[in-house]
């Protein structure tokens, strides 16, 4: 049963068909992990938190600077120089005191990565590098846990889900780390609106995880033009025999 505070909180989520009281209650259970409190994961978390995801785990070594405040609206000005993770514990508790959250002051890696997700039922990748897109993909895929792909550079974004079974994972697609002159938000810009709009995004692939209705982005690579005001869907294979990691003979059994 609900609380009177909770019924009220969540009567605009209840009253939707396809969420009721059983779909907030599975929300209420759900956990979902979201590696990054920046750009991507500040919409995220927010809109999580909101909707009244009962767990939610918070990753990301850094500290706020002031570069990132015209992307990153987990935080303010005078949140910088904090831990990101703890700046993002507070606004998402003030938002929605329901939630649990938990931080992981830490960069992830192979050592460490496996036991962190473990307990979640959704990963979001709100990353902004490839190594550590590659690393939460195979984690991910070793695991069985399913995750929201997501990477923005300008005014254009793109996003992807892997759910085990269902459809190719991120190496399936994109194979390999891309060389070091690829443009990044950090040399070529990024405008913190069109990061909002992915952010957004990832927040409802894992609504509709966890609540079993509507369609993932499986197959699928979802590309957004902000200049153009352009959404394009491109289709993927569901299945690709020579992955690394989840093809017909994968090489990729333990982390690096």
């Amino acid at each position: 049963m609900f609380s009177q505070e909770q019924s009220q909180r969540y009567l605009r989520n209840i009253k939707l068909a396809e969420v009721g009281e059983k779909g907030q209650k599975q929300l209420l259970n759900a956990k979902v992990l979201i590696i990054g409190a920046g750009g991507l994961g500040s919409p995220a978390a927010l809109y999580l938190a909101a909707a009244g995801v009962g767990t939610l785990g918070i990753v990301d070594a850094d500290e706020v600077d002031l570069s990132n405040l015209q992307r990153q609206i987990l935080h303010s000005t005078s949140d910088v120089g904090r831990a990101k993770v703890n700046s993002a514990k507070e606004k998402m508790e003030k938002l929605n005191p329901d939630v649990k959250v938990n931080v992981y002051p830490l960069f992830l890696d192979a050592s460490n990565i496996e036991d962190v997700i473990a307990e979640y039922d959704f990963v979001i990748d709100a990353t902004d590098n490839f190594s550590s897109k590659f690393l939460i993909n195979d984690a991910c895929v070793l695991l069985k846990k399913p995750f929201s792909h997501a990477g923005v550079v300008g005014f254009k974004g793109q996003l992807m889900t892997y759910v085990p079974g269902q459809g190719p994972c991120y190496r399936c697609i994109f194979k390999n780390p891309p060389p070091s002159s690829t443009p990044n938000t950090a040399r070529n810009g990024v405008m913190g609106a069109t990061v909002g709009v992915i952010g957004c995004l990832q927040a409802m692939e894992a609504i509709k995880y966890i609540i079993g209705k509507g369609e993932l982005l499986t197959a699928k690579l979802l590309i957004y033009d902000a200049i153009q005001t352009e959404f394009r869907m491109v289709k993927l294979p569901k299945y690709v025999r020579d992955c690394r990691i989840c093809g017909d003979n994968p090489t990729i059994f333990t982390l690096v």
